[in-house]
């Protein structure tokens, strides 16, 4: 019997080129709010898979849905704000 294996070293996911800039943590900071959002919306949409949504479920997801909007306006207008901003200084 034969194994495969690998040239490569097993385990390259720590390597020091692969961590993410400061930039890019800076940017999953300021979307979090809208990742969050997005989770919850998830969750209440999770819990009708299996049952017919009653009316407090379908209240949820607007809920849920009305969040999510509301914290991709808020990051929207805050992106437009550094990039109408930032600029000028």
């Amino acid at each position: 019997m034969n194994h495969i294996v690998t040239v490569q070293d097993a385990v390259t996911a720590f390597e020091p080129w692969m961590e993410p800039t400061n930039a890019e943590l800076d940017a999953i900071e300021r979307e979090m709010p809208v990742i969050l959002t997005d989770v919850d919306l998830l969750d209440a949409e999770i819990i009708t898979l299996d049952r017919t949504p009653t009316e407090v479920d379908d209240r949820r997801i607007r809920r849920a849905r009305r969040r999510a909007l509301a914290a991709r306006v808020a990051l929207v207008n805050r992106t437009a704000d550094t990039n109408l901003f930032g600029g000028v200084a």
